[in-house]
């Protein structure tokens, strides 16, 4: 583990990224994207800023500027942009953990780093059944696919393909009307 712990090892956090921050480890800056979620899009090039995408900013800012933090990596420790790839504990609390059972983000799992995939799903349907954040907001009746809980696919049309969805590993219900789950084994896009 990292941590930022000097007088001026801090976290930076930037307005328009809830799921990237910058932190200073022994004096130097570091980009670190949070593993195992993802927030609204609010920087997308040509694309409009997404349903709550401010809002968990503005939490993330509000939790994380110039506090002190303990990095935590998993199996990769840098992402192919080059950002360092960590899990962020802020004291005993993990910040992935707490912006998903908050609703301002979303479980999105990139195998092999899924150490705490499954207490990330536990808190998204938790926060999905309480109507927290982008779930009370932004999904609505009919958005999310009853055959995927741990996520929100949306039901076909159009038909999806695993490549067409960042979740893997994720689980599946029948009747899977996208058929992510090839093998009939309950668990969708096992592959990378």
């Amino acid at each position: 583990m990292l941590f930022a712990r000097g007088r001026d090892d801090r976290v930076e956090t930037h307005e328009d990224k809830a799921r990237t921050v910058e932190a200073r480890v022994d004096g130097r800056p570091l980009t670190v994207r949070l593993i195992g979620i993802d927030t609204p899009e609010s920087v997308a090039p040509d694309q409009p800023v997404q349903c709550f995408a401010l809002r968990a900013s503005a939490y993330t800012t509000g939790r994380l500027e110039g506090a002190r933090v303990r990095l935590q990596f998993d199996l990769e420790r840098i992402d192919p942009f080059g950002r360092t790839l960590a899990y962020v504990w802020l004291g005993d609390e993990l910040f992935n953990d707490t912006l998903v059972r908050e609703g301002y983000a979303f479980v999105t799992t990139y195998p092999p780093n899924v150490r705490y995939v499954d207490r990330f799903r536990a808190a998204q349907r938790k926060a999905r059944s309480a109507d927290r954040g982008v779930w009370n907001r932004c999904v609505h009746e009919g958005a999310c696919d009853p055959a995927y809980p741990d996520g929100c696919i949306p039901p076909p049309p159009p038909d999806l393909d695993c490549s067409d969805i960042d979740q893997r590993r994720f689980t599946v219900l029948p009747p899977d009307p996208h058929n992510f789950d090839g093998d009939r084994n309950g668990v969708g896009c096992e592959s990378s």
